[in-house]
């Protein structure tokens, strides 16, 4: 159960926090994986509050401008003033100059994230046994995973 000594609950501290800053700074970072062989690669594109470290979205395709739209595009509903991202080119096209901050100053929460999955999902460790052999089942165990460990309190 994650817990915060102060507050509570996380969902409550993610409440509270909404409703004192409701202007999001968000996190964006791509992460590589394969399924079936290693020409086959398919990426995780995801989106995390720089200051709760919660996922906000994520997506899986290539790494190609569509999915980069497809990830800002979901971010939409939040109120967002600034995102933080690696000199990744989609990125720009994407994101507002005046709301968009590249560097690795601002994408620490996100890298230690990318770490914490590699390390829990063996199907994104970069030497594996354990890989996928359909995109569905790849997305499938990596989306049970965040929604289990990232959204449920338990």
């Amino acid at each position: 159960m994650k817990v915060n000594p102060y507050v509570g609950y996380h969902y409550l501290a993610v409440e509270i926090r909404q409703l004192i800053d409701p202007a999001i700074k968000t996190q964006a970072d791509e992460q590589w994986s394969f399924v079936r062989n290693k020409k086959n690669q398919r990426w995780l594109w995801y989106a995390i509050d720089s200051a709760t470290g919660q996922i906000l979205s994520f997506v899986f395709g290539r790494r190609t401008d569509e999915v980069c739209e497809k990830l800002i595009s979901t971010l939409k509903g939040f109120n967002i003033s600034k995102y933080f991202t690696d000199d990744w080119a989609s990125y720009a096209k994407y994101i507002p100059p005046d709301k968009h901050v590249i560097g690795k100053k601002g994408t620490q929460k996100i890298e230690n994230k990318n770490l914490l999955l590699r390390t829990r999902i063996k199907r994104l460790a970069r030497k594996t046994i354990c890989f996928s052999k359909s995109e569905e089942m790849h997305d499938g165990v990596i989306g049970l995973f965040i929604n289990r460990y990232c959204f449920q309190s338990i």
